[in-house]
């Protein structure tokens, strides 16, 4: 039998590995609720606290006022399934829901959502239980690199709230109806989220599958 070596080590085995550490991402960080995080400031007239609900759970934070919203879920909550891509807006990495809809955490000061409620890829399902989003992802091989993954999950989850609750987009012919669910809708509605790896028509057979049905 042949020895296992290096190049036995697949794909398959990437991603395998990859969804580990995904889950392991899921786990409670260590920073609990309504513990109030201080940061260092050399200027106390920049600091503020802010209140909101993470994933369900109240946190109260005091940081710089110019903290992003995606720095402060990385780095002072633990949340690193959010991911910094471009920075700018326009990668889509950064996506996280807040009251529901989809936003890039990136672009927005999280002293701007004092009292809102914020849902990141670690509150959409756990190791155990995934979002039916997670597992179609991982059927239907939706991520290659896995980079854009969080954003991506996020988005989608949220595209197909916005078609149920009747927001149309650029793509919707008729303003005077409901959109329908088509894919030129899932496609417009997630371009602004960016795959490096071109995993797109897996990403659209997983949205479709948990859609469940698209014209």
């Amino acid at each position: 039998m042949k020895a296992r070596d290096d190049h036995d080590f697949n794909r398959r085995d990437f991603l395998i590995t990859g969804t580990a550490v995904t889950a392991a991402t899921l786990l409670p960080p260590k920073a609990r609720a309504q513990d109030a995080v201080k940061v260092p400031a050399s200027d106390p007239s920049l600091m503020a606290k802010v209140s909101f609900k993470v994933n369900g759970e109240a946190r109260e934070l005091e940081l710089d006022r110019r903290t992003t919203l995606l720095d402060a879920l990385r780095e002072h909550l633990e949340l690193t399934g959010s991911k910094k891509g471009c920075d700018q807006g326009q990668c889509g990495a950064c996506t996280v829901m807040v009251g529901g809809r989809r936003i890039a955490s990136c672009l927005t000061l999280a002293v701007m959502h004092e009292g809102s409620e914020i849902t990141t890829i670690e509150g959409l399902g756990t190791p155990e239980d995934l979002h039916p989003m997670q597992a179609a992802f991982i059927k239907h091989d939706g991520f290659q690199c896995g980079y854009c993954t969080s954003g991506q999950i996020c988005s989608a989850v949220s595209v197909l709230g916005e078609i149920k609750a009747g927001i149309p987009s650029h793509a919707t012919s008729d303003l005077t109806k409901p959109p329908e669910l088509t894919q030129g809708e899932i496609r417009e509605r997630m371009s602004g989220n960016l795959c490096r790896c071109g995993a797109y028509s897996n990403i659209m057979d997983a949205i479709q599958e948990v859609a469940g049905g698209v014209k």
